[in-house]
């Protein structure tokens, strides 16, 4: 097969878009399956990463043609992260489809809909969507919700699909790399005792959470943990970062990495946001304070904390340090519910998600075939 990607990361979108497309892609390319990607031209777009992992990449332009400069889209919360009109947007994608013999389109845009969705669809076989918000409607074969979660399940894409749509919910379709279903086979179940914690809020930092984290943790009594913090490429402040975990004995500044798996393995707690990596660290059964980062992270953290999988605190906005500071000396104290909250975990995500997506996407041609 061969499958060509739509999606986008940049300072106010964030990565985590792109960096799940690229989870997928390397499944695919395991099973010897082709993949390119189609990003825009973004500040923080992630091209270099996406390169460096052998990709072929098409990077679309920000020039909006005059027939379309006053053309707005007040259907779609987030049209702006576009950053031009969706008519444009669907254009310029098939110009690059042109002439590639593509099987699956796969979109994660926030900012794309059924009308895009219908704009490209003669130029593929077929498309997949990566959807978490259920808030717009899709033309697609299948659509992929790994975040879709206990009582959210029931009727999310009511009315939203097409009748002969698939729907793929939950976690057990969770994008992980394989590396964490590996590790994860070979992990020992925790105790529930906190030596060592993990601070990481995503590939950019907006609110600087992980300066409040780290004031929290200035705390004497905290003088025994060792701290591993990992801050993104497109994180506003690193060398702020970098004075405050100067300052802190025994903890250590990584910046950019490809993975977290390491250190979640080594880690008995994390402080972080919601998103992708909620999964990440659920697969390893590390136990996690969290708060939301953006608005569509708030019902899924909301769902994790309702079932006692994570400890949610809130939007970034509104969480301060003293609430992180009592958040902290809850879980220290309470390990048996820390431990059991790491056993659940473990339970609900292991690791296979994108395997699965790709069985899905290889059946779904061949009976078309």
């Amino acid at each position: 097969m061969r499958i060509a990607f739509r999606a986008d990361a940049s300072v106010r979108i964030g990565t985590g878009h792109v960096m799940r497309c690229l989870t997928l892609a390397d499944a695919l390319r395991a099973q010897g399956h082709e993949c390119l990607f189609i990003c825009r031209d973004h500040p923080g777009c992630l091209s270099e990463l996406i390169t460096q992992r052998g990709y072929e990449l098409h990077l679309l332009t920000h020039k909006i043609p005059t027939d379309l400069e006053n053309e707005s889209d007040n259907l779609l919360t987030h049209a702006e992260w576009l950053g031009v009109p969706w008519q444009q947007d669907a254009e310029q994608t098939n110009r690059v489809l042109s002439g590639q013999k593509v099987d699956w389109l796969v979109a994660d845009h926030y900012a794309l809909d059924s009308r895009w969705e219908r704009q490209i669809a003669s130029k593929v076989k077929r498309i997949l969507v990566i959807d978490d918000l259920a808030d717009r409607e899709h033309q697609a074969d299948i659509l992929l919700d790994q975040n879709a979660l206990g009582n959210q399940i029931k009727e999310r894409y009511q009315d939203l699909i097409n009748r002969d749509c698939r729907l793929l919910l939950g976690p057990q379709y969770a994008l992980l790399s394989q590396e964490y279903r590996i590790l994860a086979s070979a992990l020992p179940q925790r105790d529930g005792c906190v030596s060592r914690v993990l601070i990481f809020v995503g590939g950019s930092d907006p609110h600087h959470l992980t300066e409040r984290y780290l004031e929290a943790l200035a705390c004497p009594s905290y003088k025994r943990l060792s701290i591993d913090v990992v801050i993104g490429n497109n994180h506003p402040s690193p060398d702020i970062v970098q004075k405050m975990v100067d300052r802190q004995e025994g903890a250590r500044l990584y910046s950019g990495l490809p993975s977290l798996s390491a250190l979640m393995v080594r880690a008995d707690l994390m402080l972080g946001a919601g998103g992708a990596t909620n999964w990440e660290r659920m697969c390893l059964g590390l136990p996690a304070i969290v708060v939301s980062v953006a608005r569509n992270q708030e019902k899924i953290n909301q769902e994790l904390g309702r079932l006692s999988l994570v400890h949610f605190m809130g939007p970034a906005e509104k969480v301060t340090v003293d609430d992180i500071s009592r958040s902290l000396a809850s879980m220290l104290k309470n390990t048996h519910c820390t431990s059991a909250q790491s056993k659940a975990m473990r339970a609900i995500v292991d690791g296979n998600g994108a395997w699965r997506l790709v069985k899905a996407m290889e059946q779904s041609l061949h009976a078309a075939a």
